[in-house]
């Protein structure tokens, strides 16, 4: 591992070639804050894949990438005089140190939940409104269902024992099939979310991440479907003119492997 001293060397590094490519490459130049804004989100869920991959290596590269552009909008703020990349380091680290008194005051905690609960009622302290003003609306909707019900329980708005959440699941879960008896489309979108919701707060209380599950899931199917996709293709057959039947051997197959 490197050291202090040579990871501050490598990071004003990056530092002056960042300068020198705002000053001098045509496209770097032309850059904005909403130029890269949908560039940053890529780079993101890029990291993200790579994260549940395991694939460490990419995972420094995809680091390196998400870097880049924390240095990128600092500099482009540093342009206009706003705000450079020390504000934006010096007020994470003010954000950090006033947010954990059990760490740098007299602030005594019991475990995780309690240092969660403290954060919120800190945050609240800064002069947000509300515990849920920090989640960002353009957040994907499974992702946002999870922060929400993360956030109001860290103020002590939530069930007790996985076992009520279950109950609550199945609750939903009775209220669709209602609506679903009924046909009306509206009221079945309207409680097929309320399962969703549940499903995702059930997922919480598990320690489970909803959309790492949900991810993993997608993955498995995809391999396993262009495992019969190369299969079909292997006896000169199309999908569409297989039966269920033979699609079922090679998808356990697949499942097998």
């Amino acid at each position: 591992m490197n050291s202090r001293q040579q990871q501050l060397a490598a990071f004003d590094r990056l530092l002056t070639i960042m300068d020198e490519l705002r000053e001098q490459c045509p496209w770097d130049k032309k850059q904005t804050m909403e130029t890269l804004r949908h560039l940053t989100i890529e780079e993101t869920y890029e990291l993200g894949d790579a994260i549940l991959e395991n694939d460490l290596d990419e995972v420094k590269g995809e680091l390196g990438d998400l870097l880049l552009h924390i240095v990128f909008y600092a500099k482009i703020g540093s342009e206009t005089n706003d705000f450079d990349i020390a504000d934006v380091t010096n007020q994470i680290c003010e954000k950090l140190i006033s947010r954990h008194p059990h760490i740098y005051g007299d602030v005594e905690v019991a475990d995780e939940e309690e240092v969660k609960r403290n954060w919120e009622s800190l945050k609240l302290k800064e002069g947000k409104t509300s515990v849920l003003q920090g989640v960002p609306k353009s957040l994907p909707a499974l992702v946002k269902a999870n922060r929400i019900q993360d956030k109001v329980a860290g103020v002590g708005f939530d069930w007790e024992k996985p076992e009520q959440v279950f109950e609550k699941l199945q609750e939903e879960l009775g209220e669709l099939q209602v609506e679903v008896a009924a046909n009306d489309q509206e009221k079945m979108e309207a409680e097929f979310g309320d399962v969703l919701f549940s499903m995702i707060n059930y997922a919480r209380f598990l320690k489970i991440d909803p959309e790492n599950a949900l991810e993993r899931t997608n993955k498995k199917f995809i391999k396993r479907f262009q495992y019969l996709e190369k299969k079909a293709k292997s006896l000169d057959k199309e999908l569409k003119d297989m039966t269920l039947e033979e699609m079922d051997i090679f998808w356990e197959e697949a499942k097998a492997i």
